[in-house]
């Protein structure tokens, strides 16, 4: 069944987990959406683990399109949200519009996601206004990373922990229709997920928010540049890669691969007359 907004609220309001990866290419998308996870985010975090940049400031609309379609044709029932990506929102309502309606007329997204709480919300606004579902980010937000002075976890004194509240609670008004939280203590994350009717997913927020969400890359072992606290590895799917790899080196160089079974064969009566012809 295709999940939507509908279902994803019905879903908090049932006490039902929502979950949520990233993904960034068809393939990836298709087994995370045939495992029957709810929500494939295809994340500015592609930065990181796709182009290899050391943040996501320098991820652009053009980058989130490409890989964007790539993830919808591969999802067929996960809701697929697209990251609207630095400086694609910041400067102006009127350009937050035209952006998010890009991301969903040609990457096909479900629904779009941009960093920020009170500060955002006439973009919010604006964007629902136009018919577009936005999934809100709010605590540690990495566009913002120069400003926070790193990865830090966010709402640890009583006047962060405050203002958290209120962006939680101002993004729900503008109509966003459910909250990232990232890098806060799991008790305020808990607080705030009461609070609001729309679902919260955390990312290093703790078991109580309505669902969680990881990049592939980090719960698989494939990306070893950083490795939050907060990440689990489910697999160590990068160890296996590599020993793959490394066994294709070796049969190549011993003429073990390819065998007999993975060449096409040819009449040797054909072969023996080309011989003769020299």
């Amino acid at each position: 069944m295709k999940n939507t907004v509908l279902t994803l609220k019905q879903a908090k309001e049932n006490g039902t987990k929502i979950t949520m990866l990233t993904a960034y290419d068809y393939s990836t998308a298709r087994l995370i959406d045939e495992a029957g996870v709810n929500m494939i985010l295809v994340g500015d975090s592609l930065g990181n683990v796709m182009l290899g940049y050391e943040d996501t400031v320098s991820v652009t609309m053009e980058d989130m399109i490409h890989h964007g379609a790539a993830v919808a044709r591969g999802a067929k029932n996960a809701m697929v949200v697209v990251d609207m990506p630095f400086m694609s929102y910041q400067t102006s309502v009127y350009d937050a519009v035209v952006n998010a309606g890009r991301l969903m007329k040609e990457a096909r997204a479900n629904a779009v996601k941009l960093e920020g709480g009170v500060n955002v919300v006439p973009q919010i606004k604006a964007i629902v206004a136009a018919g577009i579902p936005v999934v809100a980010h709010i605590g540690l937000t990495p566009q913002s990373v120069n400003a926070f002075g790193g990865h830090k976890v966010q709402g640890k004194t009583e006047v962060a922990a405050r203002k958290l509240i209120a962006d939680a609670k101002a993004v729900e008004e503008a109509g966003a229709f459910c909250v990232v939280i990232e890098g806060v203590p799991s008790k305020l994350a808990s607080l705030i997920t009461s609070k609001l009717s729309i679902p919260t997913i955390g990312i290093g927020a703790g078991a109580d928010c309505d669902g969680q969400v990881l990049v592939y890359q980090d719960m698989l072992g494939m990306y070893s540049d950083f490795t939050p606290k907060f990440v689990k590895k489910f697999a160590n799917i990068g160890e296996v890669m590599k020993a793959a790899f490394e066994k294709y080196i070796e049969e190549v160089n011993s003429g073990a691969f390819p065998s007999a079974e993975h060449c096409y064969a040819i009449d040797g009566d054909i072969i023996e007359k080309l011989e003769k012809e020299g």
